[in-house]
């Protein structure tokens, strides 16, 4: 896929949402993280349905130590394994308490460090909590760059690299937002929609459908 054709579908995809946002309930950083652990093999509606229960009772690192992992697990024991994030939340809020004054920390590195965050949650934090243009590789966003030739990988971390490298400066901060809501309601996993798809020209997928 050329770069006018790459800027082209960024374009499209802006002009349908201008002000792409995460799924996720949240009001502060803090609140995210944790939304973000729990949303691994998980809906984001499905952890909206938790956080609306807990965020009103605990909602900082000390809250939620106070309610400790076996009362945390009470409010999140609908989520997909719930045993083993209820456990890295408590280790994580320790480690925000020990190591960062209660506050999420605005690095890769040091998110990383904390328990139950990978690489793509620390890309979710930097980018959607603190406005930085980077770019988090999940299930959808690594489909629709292959599935559309825009930054095909074979691993995750392929798909970051290319799209950090290929997609327009203007659109690298909303990009991941942008991909994600195309990849959740448009170029879905099974049938994708190609016949309501605004970039279908210009997705570069052999087997679309179009009329």
């Amino acid at each position: 896929m050329n770069a006018e054709k790459r800027l082209a579908i960024f374009e499209r995809l802006a002009h349908a949402h201008p002000d792409p946002k995460t799924e996720l309930n949240y009001s502060t950083p803090f609140e995210l993280l944790i939304a973000v652990v729990l949303s691994a093999q998980a809906t984001d509606k499905g952890v909206n349905k938790a956080t609306a229960k807990l965020f009103p009772v605990a909602n900082t690192p000390q809250t939620i130590l106070a309610l400790g992992e076996t009362g945390l697990k009470e409010y999140i024991k609908t989520i997909g394994l719930f045993n083993s994030k209820a456990a890295h939340i408590i280790t994580l809020c320790q480690q925000l308490l020990d190591n960062h004054q209660g506050q999420v920390p605005t690095t890769r590195d040091q998110l990383e460090a904390l328990a139950g965050v990978g690489r793509k949650t620390a890309n979710v934090i930097l980018n959607t909590a603190f406005g930085h243009p980077v770019i988090a590789v999940d299930t959808h966003i690594f489909r629709v760059s292959n599935r559309t030739g825009l930054a095909p990988g074979k691993t995750v971390l392929d798909v970051e690299r290319k799209l950090d490298k290929l997609v327009n400066a203007k659109y690298k901060k909303d990009a991941h937002h942008l991909l994600i809501l195309h990849g959740r309601y448009t170029c879905i996993a099974r049938k994708p929609r190609c016949p309501e798809c605004i970039i279908a020209e210009l997705c570069e997928f052999k087997e679309k459908q179009v009329p």
